[in-house]
């Protein structure tokens, strides 16, 4: 176990287990927190689980947690770190069973007293358009022939399709296609999970909100997002579904092999990994890319029908009901990447479990509309509470390899959520306090909430001041729909 003690202050929102504190650790392990955080996050294993990610073969620097932490399978959920390529290991558990699980930020033109008046209706044709729940598939059903091509393409294909624009891709991290997928290295049972899930929400943590803008604290940010105090806004949250739980379960089983293979030692069996210049590394990166390819064209067929939805309810109410993409951005992710490590530039894998890449100003990553400002990085909250937009920083490319926080990080897990709340109290306290609420499970809306989550608002303060992001502006809900 790790004890408070055992963790020295770097400064007031960074802490540190050395190198010393055990002789399989590679690299020290740094976790970004405020005291309070802290103590909280030594209620479950993240923080032995941060410490066990510091003997990955080939890792630099540190490895990193970010403020919302919490357990996950062998990484922690909030952990980064990045493995020097050729040899460096990849692991299936730095990335997690829902690859690519993401955000998606829309706006509008519209402010909160021209929508109001249609928001239940809103809601409802949110819930009608958006197929949600678990295992739920959607009206869009393809051949095993044409999901590889929607792999190998991502979004590219929706545009293909009718269902985005140029713009929607300029706005999307990698404009929604990594090169590198192979569809050949995506088992037959993954493919066929994936054939009727394109455009579904799934269930879990994932949702579609509608939310204002409650305050701006970087202007120039928030006009270049399109963003303004009192502007209605909406986000996607969801991932690559079956498809990509699929291959993550099968690569793990394989790499317990691997393991095995390059006699890699590891403290933990959830950590298991592979060489990135192995047969496997290389199988399960194509693989991994695929998957996020196909969570990038799920959220862009959600988007349009969230298009759908607004004009279908607001047409002929408001003078302009179309909805624009802010960003997108993957929060379950092991990319290639150039880094500064130990003041020489290095190819690194980065994983991000439950993080977000925050790349600063001037990075050519980002879309040009935003270089600028730095990249846009959306954290949800829990529902019923805020959630934020920040930029990326300087600070985030020289401290965590450009990485920040993906939420506000469970503090309860789902199981303990529904023995403690009832879904329909916490509907019911949710509409009187404004929210729309539309959940095709009691059970499901109960696992999320809000008392099950860390404070988003402190989470955020954390990464504010430490420098690896910035706020631009706070967004509350308005509507919320849930599988």
């Amino acid at each position: 176990m790790v004890k408070r003690s055992d963790f020295k202050r770097i400064n007031d929102y960074v802490f540190e287990v050395p190198r010393e504190f055990r002789p399989d650790m590679r690299v020290p392990a740094r976790f970004y927190a405020d005291d309070m955080l802290l103590e909280g996050a030594l209620d479950d294993k993240s923080l032995p689980q941060l410490v066990n990610t510091a003997t990955i073969p080939g890792i630099v620097k540190y490895a990193l947690a970010m403020p919302d932490i919490h357990q996950g399978y062998g990484f922690p959920i909030g952990g980064v770190i990045a493995t020097e390529l050729p040899d460096g290991a990849i692991s299936p558990g730095g990335v997690g069973y829902d690859i690519n699980c993401g955000v998606r930020l829309l706006g509008t033109h519209l402010d909160e007293e021209e929508v109001a008046p249609y928001l239940d209706e809103l809601a409802s044709a949110l819930q009608r358009n958006c197929p949600s729940g678990v295992g739920q598939g959607g009206e869009i059903r393809l051949s095993t022939g044409e999901l590889a091509n929607v792999v190998e393409k991502g979004a590219r294909w929706a545009v293909e399709q009718g269902y985005a624009s140029e713009a929607d891709l300029e706005r999307t991290e990698e404009g929604g296609c990594i090169d590198g997928a192979d569809a050949g290295k995506v088992s037959p049972r993954a493919l066929e999970r994936g054939r009727d899930q394109l455009g579904t929400l799934g269930a879990g943590n994932h949702f579609i909100e509608v939310d204002v803008v409650d305050e701006v604290f970087d202007e120039e940010a928030a006009k270049a997002m399109g963003l303004a105090p009192g502007r209605v806004v909406a986000q996607i949250h969801c991932g690559s579904r079956g498809f990509g739980h699929q291959i993550c379960s099968d690569y793990v089983k394989r790499f317990h092999k691997s393991v095995k293979k390059y006699n890699i030692e590891l403290p933990d069996r959830e950590l298991v990994c592979a060489p990135l210049s192995s047969p496997e590394g290389q199988d399960y990166l194509a693989a991994m890319r695929a998957a996020a390819n196909f969570a990038f064209t799920n959220r862009q067929i959600l988007l349009h029908l969230i298009r759908q939805s607004f004009d279908e309810v607001l047409a002929g109410h408001v003078d302009n009901p179309w909805v624009f993409q802010i960003y997108d951005i993957a929060h379950n992710m092991a990319k290639i990447e150039r880094h500064k490590i130990d003041g020489r530039t290095a190819e690194v894998c980065v994983h991000r479990k439950g993080a977000t890449r925050a790349f600063g100003p001037g990075s050519p990553e980002v879309p040009g509309v935003y270089r600028k400002i730095g990249q846009p990085v959306l954290v949800p909250g829990s529902m019923g509470t805020a959630s934020w937009v920040l930029a990326g920083t300087e600070g985030s490319m020289a401290q965590t390899f450009g990485s920040t926080c993906h939420g506000a990080g469970r503090t309860m897990s789902r199981t303990q959520a529904k023995r403690t709340v009832w879904g329909e109290d916490l509907r019911d306290e949710l509409e009187k306090g404004g929210i729309r609420v539309r959940a095709g499970s009691m059970a499901g809306l109960a696992e999320e909430a809000p008392l099950a989550y860390k404070d988003v608002d402190r989470v955020i303060e954390v990464v504010h001041n430490a420098g690896i992001a910035r706020k631009v502006a706070r967004i509350v809900p308005l509507a919320v729909v849930k599988g």
